[in-house]
């Protein structure tokens, strides 16, 4: 790996492009190394993942309008067109706006995977403009495999290097760019007009954080499926010859002089040097609850304390000791009175460790339906100890959770629960449980149940045999079966009848 040093420059400097962040992203996604079979392996485990938690999510409205959007966009002619999820395989719609469809469906209930270091991810948001744009130009699965690979690896790259959310800009600043750097390696393009892409990229898919603070809504599953729709527009534009702002991230006027740490910042982004394996995509990992990924392991906490505590009337307070990042961003030091409001979104309770903690607590589970429903966000019981729980920042788990040492790296918490009788229990959880350092690691067995769990009542059995048998030969699929990488109910779903402007 290469650690590359990114600055501010100003014009008079005329910085070379090949010097340039945009430039390095695309040697990387140019170059033609070959893809390791553990990564193969990991990358069809991923598509697995988010065919489930899309199954899961084909009735909910944001994906709905996103679908029935999708389909008044027909493919070009002389194009093979993309699948989107909950349609018949041979109904096809522009690259772009499956991209859009998909995207909001794997996003939507906040279920797949995720990759946390310096800023937030979730690396799994590059398969939809990848797997659209290698469908509707028929390519095969070996290709596609190579665009995934690359997806994650610039993804991680970024995610590791350049902190977004300190000055409340959305993490799929670093999507747009990751998800064209994924099609050009699909479509083995130069690194010139990848490095044109991702800089378009960057600068169109650049947006603030409000997205997920204060009442959180729709947009956020919406948020990084505009980013993939917006980075297959840019590959498309930069295969014409059209080129980007540069340069991208270091110029005067630019992302990282004017929306970053300014003209005086250092970042260092570590990339694979030429002929590198691409192994970003084995850092990442999944989910096994339907919440923000800093729920994931205080919901297995909470389901083991729950038992200990019985009486949850007893407790008088419960404080969640943990890392900056969780308490700014889903616990209470977010400062946001939503995340205590029986009545938010579902957007905003999965982003409310309070809440979460409160249900995982008293249920001993979590559900991606049942725990979010209005009823039980409203339950008197639940309102009263959710009230009690409150987030503070610990050094200590701030220092783990930015650890380069895997071993050392968590996203855990200290728990410390008062009771009324003076009495204190006290409890820790390093990682989730399904975390591959976790009690009980995420394995192809595991993503394959569940998606059957997600998919139950949803898919026939016919067609979840069908999608798996496609996803677990993905490498040596042909052009003509890539279709089978989606999912459709019996009968297929069609347009909807939501109303708009297209």
């Amino acid at each position: 790996m290469i650690d590359h040093q990114v600055r501010v420059h100003r014009s008079a400097e005329r910085l070379a492009r090949e010097d340039q962040l945009a430039w390095k992203i695309a040697t990387v996604a140019a170059d033609p190394v070959d893809v390791e079979p553990e990564v193969t392996d990991m990358v069809i485990n991923r598509i697995i993942d988010n065919a489930g938690v899309a199954a899961a999510s084909l009735a909910r409205r944001p994906v709905v309008a996103a679908r029935d959007q999708a389909l008044r966009h027909i493919p070009a002619p002389g194009r093979d067109g993309a699948t989107v999820f909950g349609l018949a395989a041979d109904t096809r719609v522009s690259p772009e706006w499956a991209a859009w469809a998909n995207g909001v469906a794997v996003r939507e209930l906040d279920f797949h995977d995720t990759y946390l270091a310096a800023d937030y991810s979730h690396p799994g948001d590059n398969i939809p403009p990848v797997l659209a744009v290698a469908q509707h130009l028929g390519l095969g699965g070996h290709a596609l495999v190579r665009g995934i690979a690359t997806g994650y690896e610039i993804q991680v790259a970024l995610v590791r290097g350049i902190c977004l959310h300190e000055h409340r800009i959305d993490h799929i600043a670093h999507l747009g760019p990751s998800a064209a750097a994924g099609i050009g390696t699909l479509l083995g393009l130069p690194t010139e007009t990848i490095y044109q892409a991702v800089g378009q990229a960057l600068h169109t898919t650049t947006t603030t954080r409000q997205s997920r603070k204060g009442t959180i809504s729709s947009w956020k599953a919406y948020a990084p499926a505009f980013a993939g729709k917006l980075a297959v527009e840019a590959v498309d534009r930069a295969m014409r010859g059209e080129g980007a702002p540069s340069p991208a991230y270091e110029g005067e006027d630019g992302f990282i002089a004017w929306l970053l740490s300014g003209p005086e910042a250092r970042y260092a982004v570590s990339l694979p040097a030429a002929g590198e394996a691409r192994r970003g995509i084995l850092e990442t990992y999944t989910k096994e609850h339907s919440a923000e990924y800093q729920s994931q392991a205080l919901i297995d906490l909470a389901r083991r304390l729950g038992p200990r505590i019985g009486d949850f009337g007893r407790v008088s307070a419960i404080v969640l000791h943990t890392s900056h990042h969780t308490h700014h961003v889903i616990g209470s030091g977010a400062g946001d009175p939503q995340k205590y409001d029986p009545t938010a979104s579902r957007e905003t309770l999965d982003h409310s460790i309070p809440y979460v903690f409160a249900v995982a607590l008293q249920d001993g589970d979590w559900h991606h339906e049942r725990s979010y429903a209005p009823d039980r966000a409203a339950r008197p019981d639940t309102v009263n100890l959710w009230q009690k729980i409150t987030t503070v920042e610990d050094e200590e788990w701030t220092r783990r959770y930015h650890s380069t040492d895997p071993a050392e790296k968590a996203f855990g918490a200290r728990v410390v629960v008062e009771l009324t009788d003076g009495t204190t229990l006290t409890d820790e959880i390093a990682v989730a449980d399904a975390h591959p350092l976790g009690a009980r690691p995420f394995a192809r067995d595991e993503y394959i149940a569940k998606f059957r769990r997600l998919a139950d009542g949803v898919l026939p059995a016919e067609e979840q045999e069908r999608f798996l048998d496609a996803a677990t030969r993905l490498p040596e699929l042909r052009p003509d079966e890539l279709a089978g990488l989606t999912i459709a109910p019996q009968p297929p779903l069609t347009a909807s009848g939501t109303q708009g402007i297209f």
